[in-house]
C-alpha cells in the first residue's frame, strides 16, 4: 500500500492509477469529488449517520466496531460487483474525508487481494487544499486572452471554433453547466460551487501555461456559480477582443442557439416574466406575444435591443479599453472557422 502527500493537482495524475475511487458517501460525493473518480460508498448515507450517532451516544468502540461490520460488507458488494472483472495488475488510488478510517478499511481489503494499491494522506481535505490554493490563494500563472461581445455575438461557439482550430480554450459556461444569462439554463442542473471548482483546476492542469489560454468573457457568476478569484482577476488583466456582429444576425443566431427554449414556451413565457422588475409591464406583454406566436427572432432583437444590449454598454464603459474590435456580417460557421484561424494566427 503506498501513501500520497498532493503537493498540487498534476499529482493525481502522476500517481498513475487506473482508477481513483471515492469511498466517501453518495451525498459527499454528489456535492464534490476528484474529477474523474467513481464512488464506491463504503458506508452509505444512513450507515453513516447510524455510526456517527452511536459513537456520540454510545460509545466510540461500539460505532467502530459496527462501522467495520458495514464497510466489510459493503467491500464485499464491491468487490463482487463494480470491481468482479479488474485483473490482477489493476491499480486503484482511493480516498476518503481526511485519509482515515474509511479509505484505510478498504485500502487494507484490496491490498490483501493482491492489488498495487494507493492511498490520498489526508484525503478529499488535502484534495481540496489545493484547489484552494490555486483558485483563491495564489495568481493563476495561465496567460489569459478574452472574447468579449454582446448577447448574440456568438463568443462560445467562436470559442469552440478556436479550440478545433487547435488552440486552448477555457470553457466556464460549460463547466458550469450554464450559457450565463437568465436564459441560459441547460437542462442538466449546475453543478455545486466546490464542483464547479474542481472541473476548473481539472481543466487548467491539462493547459500549458505558456499557450495562450482563450476564455469567453462572463459577469463575476454564471448562472448560480461564481468565478474563483485567481480566474476572475486573471480576465480582468487580459487583453480583451470584442466581437460585434448586426442585430439580425445575432437575432437568428439566438434563435437557433436556444432552440432548447423555443420549444419549450412555457419555461420560456416564466422567465420572460422574472423580468418584470426591470420593464413595464407593456413591454412584457409583448415579449410573451412574441413568444406565443413563435416570433423568436423578433423577440431576440428586441430583448436584445432593449435588455442586454444597455446593460452590456454600461458594463464596458467601466472596463478597459478592447485590444481589438472584430465585426462580423455574419455568425456562420464559415465565418466563426476563419475569425478563429485569424485570432491564433494575431495571437501566437
Amino acid at each position: 500500500m503506498i501513501r500520497h502527500n498532493l503537493t498540487d493537482l498534476s499529482s493525481v495524475a502522476a500517481i498513475g492509477a487506473d482508477t481513483v475511487i471515492d469511498v466517501r458517501a453518495p451525498s459527499e460525493f454528489a456535492q464534490d469529488h476528484i474529477e474523474g473518480a467513481i464512488n464506491l460508498p463504503v458506508l452509505s448515507d444512513a450507515e453513516r449517520a447510524q455510526v456517527g450517532t452511536i459513537y456520540t451516544q454510545q460509545s466510540a468502540f461500539l460505532a467502530r466496531k459496527i462501522g467495520a461490520a458495514l464497510v466489510a460488507a459493503n467491500a464485499a458488494r464491491h468487490l463482487q460487483g463494480p470491481l468482479a472483472d479488474k485483473q490482477g495488475d489493476w491499480q486503484p488510488l482511493i480516498y476518503c474525508w481526511r485519509g482515515g478510517q474509511r479509505s484505510g478499511a478498504f485500502a487494507t481489503i484490496l491490498d490483501q487481494v493482491g492489488w498495487r494499491v494507493h492511498l490520498i494522506e489526508g484525503g478529499y481535505r488535502s484534495y481540496r487544499r489545493q484547489i484552494t490554493a490555486m483558485l483563491y490563494d495564489t495568481d493563476l500563472p495561465h496567460r489569459i486572452c478574452v472574447i468579449d461581445g454582446g448577447t448574440g455575438t456568438a463568443k462560445t461557439a467562436l470559442l469552440y471554433h478556436l479550440q478545433s482550430a487547435g488552440a486552448q480554450v477555457l470553457d466556464l459556461e460549460g463547466l458550469a453547466a450554464h450559457r450565463g444569462s437568465l436564459f441560459g439554463g441547460l437542462a442538466q442542473q449546475q453543478p455545486s460551487q466546490k464542483m464547479f471548482e474542481s472541473r476548473l483546476a481539472a481543466a487548467l492542469a491539462q493547459l500549458d501555461p505558456a499557450r495562450i489560454t482563450w476564455v469567453e468573457g462572463e459577469s463575476s457568476k454564471i448562472g448560480a456559480r461564481m468565478i474563483p478569484p485567481a480566474i476572475w482577476a486573471a480576465m480582468h488583466a487580459a487583453p480583451r477582443i470584442e466581437v460585434s456582429a448586426p442585430l439580425a444576425a445575432r437575432a437568428a443566431f439566438l434563435a437557433t442557439e436556444y432552440a432548447d427554449l423555443t420549444h419549450d414556451t412555457e419555461t420560456l413565457m416564466a422567465l420572460i416574466a422574472q423580468l418584470r422588475p426591470y420593464h413595464a409591464a407593456t413591454v412584457l406583454e409583448e415579449w410573451h406575444a412574441l413568444a406565443h406566436r413563435g416570433a423568436w427572432q423578433e423577440l431576440a432583437a428586441q430583448l436584445m435591443q432593449v435588455h442586454y444590449d444597455p446593460r452590456y454598454k454600461k458594463s464596458q464603459a467601466r472596463a478597459a479599453p478592447a485590444q481589438q474590435h472584430i465585426t462580423l456580417r455574419s455568425l456562420d460557421a464559415q465565418t466563426l472557422g476563419r475569425t478563429a484561424r485569424d485570432l491564433i494566427e494575431g495571437f501566437r
